[in-house]
């Protein structure tokens, strides 16, 4: 059949009334096209992201943590979506996890279009729960510097970004915003016993804690619990979320983050592996125009001087940056079962001079030293707790079997509460006397001897007795050596020999000696509280220093210290060059015309440029200072504490500033109205 004749049976065939049924559809095509590109229209204009950035962030998330310090500590968040779906926040958490990738903060007004309608993809995604964690494939929002998404790559790129273990960069966003919900949240409900993993804590309030409170204490029993840090059950974390969150859709994102897995492994072949094997061994890494730099030198070796507590930083799944703060939620059970042991602990007695009815009665005194007397029968049970990360140390002042006791509890609570098995190795008691480690710190006593002189007796010491203690927190130098010797600045134990730095070879010597200065500043700061602080500093600039001039005089060809200390003085301020390049202009010159940096000395060259202990008092209730102002500020905007301060002044008879301001007012006005009136 040709197709003229197909035409016309097909014509033939179909009624007449098809057709119309038919039309009809396609007439109204035409007006469903243009209701579909007005509706599309109208949620464009709806979605676009400059319409909905209408509230400042920092106020959004400062109201959070005022509604979370003004509640009761048992106060439950039935509704957080609200904050989540907040787009302010999302551009908030850009500009911060921006800031983490390249080093630098981006402005609100500088985020181009195209970045803000991605992050606005984002939110949408985690609001209706279409997100997906470590999705590295699929990403909505990719780092500034980040060229993969805008043009094509190969499978070994893409194989090496998918075994990549660094996180997404739209994980690291969506874990600020995470982050800056939950944080004020929880930090209301948080321990004082607490100090890692918070804002306005740190170790030196743990030493400072330590060094004012825990006077007077002869047993202490260190815990380790860091295996809550490695691996933590998700039914323990998500249980003790929902004490203070009903929100189903942050504790699905929440628990998500935990199941999923951070790196994704693709099988590969024996010649695949030794191909990179051979690259990675040839290949340099060199940093792209707008790649951020690793850190410096002295920084990574100060990171490699952390002590045991401070080493483990928590990382569960996809959770990221709230890992820590999903740690402290677990371990604040333990605080504050701690609080309470204290408490049920505490037996005042009489013929105590320090706590005699209360458990506060030692909080007047909040300078160091501390006199605490050792002598007397009868001494107040006391026992007090503080807790940096998985690491906890609590003082018990009564016998031994005390700190027995508190241990086995401290074990079945810990089994029963987050199944952690714990053997006494993990829990060790030690007395005083020994001395205890903590925070590569050495607690320990002194006992104060009163020492009475004659001038009969030809100044000899007449009696000596034991009347009290002082506590000593000092600078563990044992393990300064250890660490020095691990990162092989030193050899040997009993008598280190420094050894050349020779990451530092092919530095200038003005680089080197600015790198090891800033190391020193930083060491100095660390060790701040330290009662042997101008030693260990000491012994840290000696070994720094002699380290640097070993290093100049292999580079230098001086063949001893003695030579360079000679050329470049004790701290290596001035220059040193090759004997044999004798025709290299003078150091002055170079830096007259600025082609070379100058020269900063070593510091702390003298034990007299080292500053001593810091003994500034540090108070018994101590606040960090952002909670101390938030307190206030709710204190202030609660209008009953201005009606009680306003009946305690009339109550005493006092007058107001307020009232004086408006008598004298009133008095003006009343004695110009009266002279107006007389002079008329």
């Amino acid at each position: 059949m040709s197709r003229r004749n197909f035409i016309k049976h097909l014509s033939c065939t179909v009624p007449p009334a098809i057709p119309r049924a038919l039309s009809r559809p396609f007439a109204s095509l035409p007006t469903l096209s243009r209701q579909s590109s007005q509706g599309a229209h109208q949620n464009q204009v709806i979605q676009d992201p400059y319409s909905l950035l209408k509230e400042d962030p920092v106020e959004l998330v400062s109201s959070l943590w005022v509604k979370s310090f003004s509640s009761p500590t048992n106060i439950v968040f039935p509704n957080l979506t609200g904050f989540l779906a907040k787009f302010d926040l999302w551009v908030l958490a850009y500009q911060r996890t921006c800031a983490h990738a390249t080093g630098t903060f981006p402005p609100r007004n500088a985020i181009h279009f195209n970045a803000l309608h991605s992050l606005l993809s984002l939110r949408n995604a985690v609001t209706r729960n279409q997100f997906k964690w470590n999705d590295k494939t699929h990403q909505l929002v990719r780092s500034p510097f980040d060229k993969t998404g805008t043009r094509l790559i190969s499978k070994t790129k893409l194989r090496a970004i998918l075994e990549s273990s660094e996180p997404c960069f739209q994980d690291r966003v969506v874990q600020e915003v995470l982050l800056m919900i939950l944080e004020p949240v929880f930090e209301a409900r948080f321990s004082v016993k607490s100090h890692a993993f918070r804002p306005g804590r740190n170790a030196h309030t743990v030493i400072r804690t330590i060094r004012s409170n825990f006077s007077g204490y002869l047993w202490f029993l260190k815990g380790d619990v860091s295996e809550i840090l490695n691996s933590l059950d998700i039914n323990v974390v998500m249980g003790l979320l929902e004490k203070a969150i009903k929100d189903r859709r942050v504790l699905g994102l929440i628990k998500s983050a935990f199941r999923a897995t951070v790196r994704n492994q693709v099988p590969r072949d024996d010649n695949e592996k030794l191909r990179t094997k051979k690259k990675k061994g040839t290949k340099k890494k060199i940093l792209q125009e707008n790649e951020p730099k690793p850190d410096p030198f002295w920084l990574r070796t100060f990171f490699d001087f952390a002590p045991e507590e401070a080493a483990k930083v928590p990382d569960y799944g996809c959770c990221g940056i709230i890992s820590p703060l999903l740690a402290n939620v677990c371990l604040n059970e333990l605080d504050h079962f701690m609080e309470q042991k204290i408490i049920e602990f505490f037996k005042p007695s009489q013929f105590d001079s320090i706590w005699k009815s209360s458990i506060d009665d030692g909080c007047h005194n909040p300078s160091w030293p501390e006199f605490v007397p050792s002598c007397g029968k009868e001494k107040t049970r006391k026992m007090d707790y503080i807790r940096y990360g998985g690491h906890f140390l609590i003082g018990i002042r009564g016998p031994r079997d005390d700190a027995v006791q508190i241990r086995k509890e401290i074990i079945e609570f810990c089994d029963v509460q987050f199944g952690l098995r714990l053997d006494n190795s993990k829990l060790e008691i030690e007395h005083i006397s020994r001395g205890i480690q903590f925070l590569d710190h050495i607690i320990c006593r002194r006992v104060i001897h009163p020492t009475l002189r004659y001038t009969s007796t030809g100044g000899k010491i007449v009696s000596e007795k034991g009347v009290g203690t002082l506590l000593s927190v000092t600078a563990s130098l044992q393990q300064c050596i250890r660490q020095f010797r691990r990162l092989k600045f030193v050899k040997g134990d009993k008598d280190p020999e420094p050894l050349p730095c020779t990451p530092m070879l092919y530095s200038s010597q003005a680089h080197s000696n600015a790198q090891m200065n800033k190391f020193l500043e930083t060491m100095a700061d660390w060790y701040r509280y330290a009662d042997n602080r101008k030693k260990v500093v000491g012994f840290c600039a000696y070994v720094i220093r002699s380290s640097l001039a070993k290093l100049y005089a292999a580079r230098y060809r001086l063949k001893s210290r003695a030579k360079v200390y000679k050329i470049a003085s004790r701290n290596l301020s001035r220059p040193l060059r090759e004997s044999s390049n004798n025709s290299a202009p003078e150091y002055s010159d170079l830096l007259r015309m600025g082609l070379v940096d100058a020269i900063e000395g070593v510091q702390f060259s003298h034990m007299s440029l080292i500053p001593s202990c810091d003994y500034t008092p540090f108070p018994r209730n101590w606040v960090p200072h952002h909670e101390r102002v938030l307190r206030e500020y709710i204190k202030l905007e609660d209008p009953k504490f201005f009606c009680e301060i306003h009946r305690s002044i009339k109550r005493r008879g006092l007058s107001l500033p307020q009232d004086e301001v408006s008598d004298i007012v009133w008095d003006c006005k009343v004695r110009g109205l009266r002279r107006h009136q007389i002079d008329v």
